[in-house]
Order: C-alpha cells, then sequence, then structure tokens
C-alpha cells in the first residue's frame, strides 16, 4: 500500500523524460518478426499439454469508432460502413475458432476484456451475438472480471443491458474532460449529462465496478478548468478513475497534428493539474494504487495492492495473476509465462492471414532466464511498491546484490531524494516516489538504453 502523502512537483520535473508504462517486460519495442505465427501455435500446443495449465485470460480488440478522438493513441479506424464492422466481427469468430480447439478444455477463464476502437460502436445485437459466440467456446469461471470500454456517446441501455447478457461486469467510460472548448479541441463533445446518466444506468444494470478515464495535458485545459472535471468525477463516485498523461507524439499517430502543439498546457501547467488532481482524488477518498491509477480503499484493487496480489500486463492493473492472455482481433498481444504474440496490425494483411487457417501473429518474444527474473523485479515494484530481495533470490536462485550489481547503483539518485530506501532485505518505495514508479523501473531494464538510442518509442513518464 502507498504511503504517499504529499506532492513535490520538483521531483517531478527532475524525473520527467520519455519511459515505457511496464505493462510487460520486456517492453513491446522488443518483439521481433522472428517470432512467427508457428512459433505462437506450438506454444499454445506445448503450454495446454501440461498437467496443470493455467486459467485463461482473453482480450478482443474491436478497432473501429464513430469518429476520430485526435488525442487517441490506440489501433483504430473510423467507419460509418456498418457491412466493415460485421466484415471484421466475421473474421474475429474465424480467429476464435483457429485458437480455441488448441486450448485444453480444463481452462476456465477468470478475465475477460473488451477493448478498442469502441467495443460499443457495435449494435446491442452484434454485441449478443459475438458475446455469446465466445460464451459458448469458452468455460467462464463464475467470478470471472469481464470488463469492458465504453464511450457514452451513442450509447443506449440496450447496449449495456446486452454487455450484461455476455457477461460483463465491469466497466469503464470515457471522460477525458468535461469541459466543452477542450471537447471541441480533441473532436469528442460529451456532455456531462450524458456521462451522468451512463453510470446511472450501470449501476441499476449490476455492474459491480464502474472506471472513469480522464486525460491531463489536453489541449486548453487549465489548472481550474480541470478542478472542476475532477469535482464532478469524484462526485460521480466511480469504483476507479484512471488518470491518464497525454502524449504528444504526431511522428507516431498523424492524426495528433490536429491538435495545435501552443494549445497544450506548458510542461509547468501540466505538472501543476496533476498536482491538483492527485490531491483532489486522495481528499475525496481514494487510495493512489500508482501510475495513472485511484480506487476506492475498498475496490479489488486496493485490496489486492495491500495484500501483495496485484499484478500487472496489457490491460493495466489486475488483480488476476498467472493467468495466460489469449488475444483476439486486429494488434492483439497475447501473454503466455514464456512468450509474447502480437497480431498484425493492418486490416487487409489480418483478413488474409486468418482467411488462410494460420494465427494471426506478426511480431513476438520468447523470454530469457534474465527476462523472467527482471520482470518479477519490475512487477513487484510497480504493484507492491517494494522488492522483496529474499523473494526474489529464493524464486529464482540468485544473490539478489551480485545479480543487479550493475543496476543497483542507479537507485541512488532517488534514494538521495527521499524516493526510495534499500536496506538490507526490501527496496521500498516511499513518499512520492510513487510518482515516478516508471523512473525507477527503469533502473532494472536491461534493453533501455539500446532502445532510447535508436529512436523516440516512448512518451514522457509524467
Amino acid at each position: 500500500m502507498s504511503n504517499f502523502k504529499h506532492l513535490d512537483v520538483d521531483i517531478l520535473k527532475k524525473f520527467n523524460q520519455p519511459g515505457p508504462r511496464y505493462t510487460s517486460y520486456p517492453t513491446a519495442p522488443v518483439f521481433s518478426d522472428k517470432f512467427t505465427a508457428a512459433d505462437f501455435e506450438r506454444e499454445i500446443v506445448a503450454t495446454n499439454a501440461e498437467a496443470a495449465p493455467t486459467d485463461l485470460s482473453l482480450y478482443f480488440h474491436f478497432p473501429y469508432c464513430d469518429t476520430l478522438c485526435y488525442f487517441c493513441g490506440c489501433n483504430m479506424m473510423v467507419t460509418q460502413k456498418r457491412e466493415q464492422i460485421a466484415e471484421y466481427n466475421r473474421y474475429l469468430k474465424k480467429e476464435i475458432d483457429r485458437i480455441v480447439p488448441l486450448i485444453s478444455t480444463a481452462r476456465k477463464v477468470e478475465q475477460m476484456h473488451w477493448g478498442g476502437g469502441t467495443p460499443t460502436y457495435l449494435f446491442p445485437d452484434e454485441i449478443r451475438d459475438i458475446g455469446g459466440y465466445i460464451k459458448e467456446r469458452f468455460d467462464f469461471s463464475e467470478d470471472i472480471e469481464a470488463s469492458v470500454e465504453i464511450d457514452p456517446r451513442g450509447l443506449t441501455k440496450d447496449h449495456l443491458q446486452a454487455l450484461r447478457d455476455a457477461g460483463f461486469n465491469r466497466t469503464s467510460f470515457g471522460v477525458q474532460d468535461f469541459n466543452l472548448k477542450v471537447q471541441e479541441a480533441v473532436n469528442r463533445v460529451q456532455s456531462e449529462e450524458l456521462t451522468r446518466q451512463t453510470v446511472a444506468w450501470a449501476r441499476e444494470l449490476g455492474f459491480q465496478s464502474v472506471n472513469l478515464d480522464l486525460i491531463y495535458g489536453l489541449p486548453h485545459q487549465t489548472l481550474d478548468s480541470f478542478a472542476e472535471t475532477v469535482e464532478k468525477v469524484a462526485e460521480l463516485s466511480p469504483d476507479r478513475i484512471a488518470v491518464f498523461n497525454y502524449a504528444h507524439v504526431p511522428w507516431l499517430k498523424k492524426h495528433q497534428v490536429m491538435i495545435k502543439a501552443e494549445d497544450l498546457p506548458t510542461p509547468d501547467a501540466r505538472l501543476q493539474i496533476l498536482k491538483m488532481t492527485i490531491e483532489k482524488l486522495m481528499a475525496a477518498g481514494y487510495e493512489y494504487i500508482g501510475m495513472d491509477h485511484f480506487a476506492k480503499p475498498t475496490d479489488e484493487l486496493a485490496v489486492a495492492q495491500r495484500n501483495g496480489t496485484l499484478y500487472r500486463n496489457f490491460q493495466g492493473y489486475s488483480t488476476k495473476a498467472g493467468c495466460d492472455v489469449y488475444a483476439f482481433g486486429l494488434s492483439a498481444i497475447s501473454q503466455f509465462q514464456n512468450i509474447y504474440a502480437q497480431n498484425l496490425k493492418r486490416l487487409p494483411d489480418y483478413y488474409k492471414r486468418i482467411g488462410r487457417d494460420e494465427p494471426a501473429t506478426s511480431v513476438g518474444y520468447r523470454m530469457t532466464e534474465d527476462d523472467h527474473i527482471r520482470k518479477e523485479t519490475i512487477m513487484r515494484l510497480m504493484c507492491s511498491l517494494e522488492i522483496d530481495k529474499r523473494a526474489i533470490e529464493k524464486q529464482f536462485g540468485i544473490d539478489f546484490e551480485d545479480y543487479f550489481a550493475a543496476d543497483i547503483p542507479k537507485l541512488d539518485v532517488f534514494i538521495a531524494d527521499g524516493l526510495l530506501e534499500n536496506d538490507a532485505d526490501k527496496i521500498r518505495v516511499i513518499g512520492s516516489g510513487i510518482l515516478v514508479i516508471r523512473n525507477i523501473a527503469m533502473c532494472f531494464d536491461a534493453y533501455l538504453e539500446k532502445m532510447m538510442k535508436e529512436k523516440p518509442v516512448f512518451s514522457k513518464t509524467v
């Protein structure tokens, strides 16, 4: 559990540099086309032949949206042609049918997530159709954690009912900012009333958890204007709140040129907005989990962090550790104990591969023993805010100080600033250290220095 009490803006300024989000280790830029579809299929067969295979986490990517949000960093496409969506769903079913026979029937689905794009751009009947298709082919656990990303714009109550019918019990709504000037600048106009209605419907229909997403650093945002949004969101009392940093990377996402750099808050203003946001949410009773995430003390994320069982994968923070992630659809990333496999990112390529009755893998990676050691070390730091050296030594048969002899000195700058403690048994994040958790994790990343030299692939950490 975080011992964070106050925010030091100077600390944020000092450590605000590009860095990974560590939804995986190694991070996605390390993935290579040397890992093929055949390699992925062999790994599926091998892991399902094990005596006691782990449970499953499923991810489905729905890339289509009604309109383009200029801040978007996702793999998405805008269409008004419903036949394109229907075609994509057909190929998604084909991919499911290609993979499911390889999976042991003894495995239960503990977690499911639909992301995008906009999953709720599907019509309610389409949600019921693809949702039913998935439920027929997988064995869902009774206490499944099933979440879906929702755009309140264009949403009907029947959309939410269809999601409940498909087995969903958690929702995540995009809000970003309630200020109209900001909304117009990013091409996402969504009234406060609409958001309130959507939250009310979700609660009425029995969704166990409601998460609201905010973004700071958008054009025309000010400290005062975003404070109003934060206060209104806190009033809605969602179970979780995610507050993301807008990454302005027009060299990676061409449509972001629609956002004028001169309209963005200055770096100092961004930090002040972040400071205010954290302080207001904590004053409203939310616990700061780390990175971008806040949760009520009774929420499973907060409980898992206190218990030391919090986990992190491509869906962010999770309470379902140890599951193999089977990901379907365009650009989706599967994650097993020893491998990562990402699907093709271009629709024609994806359709062609699925049409040939082959896995849609584009790139992937097989982990080394060093990767496993560093992944667990970074995971514990990100999730538990401490590294138990003895536990790492016992798990991997290493001497922690010897193994990380080249990395531990990198922690000194954080220790000197009162952000970290390093004693004989543990490395602990303290005080404002939680704000620069990504920077601390970077000290244990064996690939980062080479990646940073080659090309700019990461957004800034704050």
